[in-house]
């Protein structure tokens, strides 16, 4: 018995030894010595001594923390609906029987290759430049100034480039899903007469709620992190109005050199972003089918 488990624990070694140790290394250990510096004044260098939950103080105290936080919440929502609404669209479309299907895959996929500060620096430019240069041609009023200096749409320029930039990904995991559903069912419906509509409400979409739970999770995880598009097109501002919590969090701790209060508050923005999931996979896995 002893050898068989040596033997077990030899093979797992083996071949999971490598990514385990990786894994320990790069994520386990600065998580936990990004926990216990939330407790110190460290300074980006070293720590004289424990503060206690005098950055947790700091960061709740923050005016500017909160209005982050709750930005980063309405760009998580709205980007969450949005990405996978588009992305489910293309999906259906690119899984129907166009000829073109294939080259349009790798056509919505593509952007998602970008890097994101490119991304951004692109889209600064059509926002910019490109799109006010049309308005004045064309007269339209809409785009006659760049988005990027208005308060309130630079939000939705930020939330177009998300679009753009992400549901080509989302649209892979949707494919995965729908070419999972077996043909019989969808033949079945055809012939009791069921409309495309009716099939896509009653059997697609009730047999994809694994899909719909790994998209949605995938979606908000990257939502919350988002960083370098936000630096890229943005930069936060105008007038910090477009701030997502990563880059106030940068900001705070190697601008500012607050490294104590903007661990503290990556903390805080960790159990944000595991709660959130974990509610988001729990209600999501209710709707899954048993298949």
């Amino acid at each position: 018995m002893r050898v068989t488990r040596a033997r077990s624990i030899k093979k797992f070694l083996k071949f999971a030894g490598l990514p385990l140790a990786i894994f320990i290394i790069v994520l386990v250990v600065p998580f936990v010595n990004g926990f216990y510096y939330s407790f110190t004044d460290w300074d980006g260098f070293k720590t004289t001594k424990l503060v206690g939950f005098t950055n947790y103080t700091e960061s709740f105290a923050d005016p500017r923390f909160w209005s982050t936080l709750k930005f980063t919440a309405l760009f998580v929502v709205v980007s969450l609906v949005l990405v996978n609404v588009v992305a489910f669209g293309l999906a259906l479309i690119v899984t129907s029987k166009l000829r073109s299907k294939n080259f349009l895959r790798t056509f919505f996929f593509v952007p998602n290759l970008i890097g994101g500060v490119i991304l951004g620096v692109i889209w600064q430019f059509i926002f910019n430049s490109a799109l006010v240069a049309i308005a004045e041609k064309y007269d339209w009023e809409p785009f006659k100034e760049s988005w990027l200096q208005d308060t309130n749409k630079a939000f939705w320029a930020l939330i177009i480039v998300t679009i753009w930039q992400s549901s080509g990904y989302m649209m892979i995991v949707y494919i995965t899903g729908l070419i999972s559903i077996e043909k019989d069912l969808i033949e079945a419906s055809e012939i009791d007469g069921a409309s495309p509509l009716r099939a896509l409400f009653s059997i697609k979409i009730p047999l994809m709620a694994q899909a719909f739970t790994i998209a949605l999770f995938l979606t908000l995880r990257s939502g919350f992190m988002a960083y370098d598009v936000n630096v890229a097109l943005t930069g936060g501002g105008p007038f910090r109005t477009t701030e997502l919590i990563s880059l106030h969090i940068f900001e705070d701790a190697f601008a500012e050199g607050d490294f104590g209060t903007g661990q503290a508050k990556a903390v805080i923005m960790f159990l944000v972003v595991a709660l959130a999931a974990l509610v988001q996979v729990t209600i999501s896995k209710r709707y899954e089918v048993q298949r």
